[in-house]
């Protein structure tokens, strides 16, 4: 009877044990794929409690959530020749279980090789300026690049790639710091400019609605003066009116016209030649030659003659004809009896 009982124990306890090995538990977010023995059963596993023979079932578990597998920075060079560096996010998940095992080995790490290569094609492909202003562009390349291999033989989707980060070398980001001032500055003067002649334009209108209306114009001085009256001023500036200073102008002219008319008028009638009484003839007026003045002739330059030194070597004061002179008096006498005359001129023209 004990014997009975220590082999009743023995199959109950072996049974547990393989009821144990032979049930499997299969979470809501997972696909279990079954070998026996090595070999791939067609029938996939859901969610549950799954019953598989405890020898020969070998039962794997693969997880359909989305995955995010980041790719590590890569350097790379752009289509015009600038060297960055960029790391990138991707987003993907299982969709066929059996091809993620059995075609693909560790597909983590297959995936994020595919998303290094495929970044640094599609970045070489791009110029500095479509990968910072048009990433919405780059993702959906590297997408598009990255699914080719990955969809179909690995049963793998990528749903998302993302950029996260581009590093530029110091010396570009200065450059690019210059050419956003320089074109920031460019704006603001085409802003101001455009603000000019729209502000020139209105005031062109504001003008000839102005000089249509004269009104107009006095109605805006009054508002000029309560305005600038209105800041508490001492002093008050009131702009004196064209108009009147033309109106002046005009009276100006005007007056002076009239003058110059009176003025002609009494002329002409002051100068009029009386009428001649009948049979008396009246001689016509003498009409004499206007007199031609004579050419001026120059009179020929006259050399001064060599006056001699008033003081000679030893000191002596002498006259031109080596005579000694005394006092002043003398010396002017003496010059002057050599200064040539009226008469010696006339005679050396006439000679």
């Amino acid at each position: 009877m004990g014997v009975l009982i220590t082999v009743l124990a023995v199959f109950a306890v072996a049974g547990l044990v393989l009821l144990a090995l032979s049930v499997r538990n299969v979470q809501q977010y997972e696909k279990g794929v079954v070998f026996r023995f090595g070999r791939l059963l067609p029938d996939i596993r859901g969610p549950g409690l799954r019953v598989i023979r405890p020898i020969g079932d070998r039962m794997r578990k693969v997880s359909v959530q989305t995955e995010v597998l980041g790719i590590p920075p890569q350097g790379s060079i752009t289509a015009d020749n600038v060297t960055l560096t960029v790391d990138a996010v991707v987003y993907f998940k299982v969709i066929d279980p059996v091809k993620a095992l059995v075609n693909v080995r560790n597909y983590p790490a297959a995936v994020s090789q595919i998303a290094q290569t495929s970044l640094r094609s599609v970045i070489g492909r791009a110029d500095l300026d479509t990968l910072l202003s048009d990433r919405d562009h780059i993702n959906a390349e590297l997408k598009k690049v990255m699914d080719a291999p990955t969809e179909e033989p690995w049963g793998l989707r990528i749903e998302r790639v993302e950029i996260k980060d581009i590093a530029l070398p110091e010396s570009m980001m200065r450059s690019m710091s210059k050419q956003a001032e320089a074109e920031r500055e460019r704006r603001a003067r085409v802003i101001a400019a455009d603000g000019e002649f729209e502000a020139s334009q209105r005031l062109t209108d504001a003008a000839a609605t102005m000089a249509d209306t004269p009104g107009a114009l006095q109605l805006r001085l009054l508002q000029t003066v309560v305005d600038v009256s209105a800041e508490k001023n001492s002093t008050l500036v009131m702009p004196f009116p064209v108009e009147m200073l033309r109106f002046f102008e005009h009276q100006s002219r005007e007056t002076g016209g009239a003058s110059d008319g009176r003025v002609t008028h009494r002329i002409s009638r002051s100068t009029r030649r009386p009428a001649a009484p009948t049979g008396v003839v009246i001689p016509e007026p003498a009409i004499s030659a206007p007199a031609i003045p004579a050419p001026a002739i120059p009179a020929p330059a006259i050399p001064a003659p060599a006056i001699a030194p008033a003081f000679s070597l030893s000191g002596e004061r002498v006259g031109s004809g080596g005579k000694r002179i005394g006092g002043r008096a003398e010396v002017a006498g003496e010059r002057r009896d050599d200064w040539p005359t009226r008469r010696d001129a006339e005679e050396s023209l006439n000679g």
